[in-house]
């Protein structure tokens, strides 16, 4: 497959991400000495997996991106639509890929299936730069939630830089070194304060703050919880293991093996495709490989 006119701002970012990961960890270094335990900073084991991951995912997207790009394509030249690329239209769409963006976020935690894939992103016990690159290898669950785009008639040449500029945004909220930014950048924007909150496993910080770049959605949508009590970083049942391969498919195993326990087949898909912490009355809890992140949400 031809990928050479699919749009790419990914990976002209890399040096930046190596030398700001750089940077973060000497300035976090810095701040941990003045702060203390406040500041959880980094490790050599963690930040190696972060990057592997982050690698692993550069990797499978090179086939994956083209496969993603297709379908767009396809039901682009579907639809009667056209939005043009105008000022106007990339306005539109930056607005419309961020809610994309929301619900593809909020099912990822609220699905166990696109649990699997979301979780290697929550399974570092730290919050750095390096944990913004610990992505998944199987990003295949996550095609469906901007196809509304392409039906809308947005090109998939806008539709994928969007996603792009997006991701971008994103790296530099995965840091302990910003602390609050000014109260209307805090209203509108998903921040570090906002993000960090995502990130814990305390009670209060369960299922919130979805955002990619507007944190308008979570304060329309009531998931919005602000950064108040000092955020405990990872899953409420944390890895024990720093491989890549164990942290990419970990949680895949354990769904299968909670479906095929005995019962009915309302419990197996129970354990497939409810909430991550979903069990059966009178059932052992979920597999224990690790970690839910979550508690069950409302519907």
């Amino acid at each position: 497959m031809d990928m050479s006119h699919i749009p790419d701002l990914i990976t002209p970012a890399i040096p930046v991400f190596v030398i700001t990961v750089i940077a973060e960890a000497l300035w976090v270094r810095k701040l941990r000495q003045e702060r203390g335990e406040s500041i959880k900073g980094h490790t050599w084991k963690d930040t190696f997996a972060s990057l592997s991951m982050g690698l692993g995912n550069v990797a499978v997207s090179v086939f994956w991106k083209g496969v993603a790009f297709a379908g767009y394509a396809a039901l682009y030249h579907l639809t009667p639509l056209r939005m043009g690329h105008g000022l106007v239209a990339w306005v539109l769409l930056f607005f419309l890929e961020d809610l994309c963006y929301y619900a593809f976020h909020r099912v990822h935690h609220e699905s166990r299936l696109f649990w699997a894939s979301h979780v290697v992103h929550h399974s570092s016990q730290h919050y750095n730069l390096s944990t913004a690159l610990r992505q998944t290898w199987t990003p295949m669950t996550g095609w469906v939630f901007w196809v509304p785009l392409a039906l809308l008639g947005f090109s998939p040449e806008m539709i994928v830089t969007q996603q792009a500029v997006s991701l971008l945004y994103q790296y530099w909220i995965h840091t302990e070194a910003i602390d609050r930014l000014p109260r209307p950048v805090e209203w509108l924007f998903n921040t570090p304060s906002h993000h960090r909150a995502h990130h814990a496993s305390n009670a209060a910080y369960i299922d919130v703050n979805y955002a990619g770049i507007l944190i308008i959605w979570d304060r329309l949508f009531g998931t919005f919880v602000p950064e108040t009590e000092r955020p405990i970083y990872g899953l409420t049942k944390n890895l024990t293991t720093h491989n890549p391969v164990r942290i990419a498919f970990n949680e895949f195993a354990a769904i299968a093996r909670d479906a095929a326990r005995p019962g009915p087949l309302s419990q197996r898909l129970g354990y497939i495709f409810r909430n991550p912490a979903w069990k059966p009355k009178g059932a052992l809890p979920p597999s224990e490989s690790p970690p839910v992140e979550a508690a069950p949400s409302a519907p």
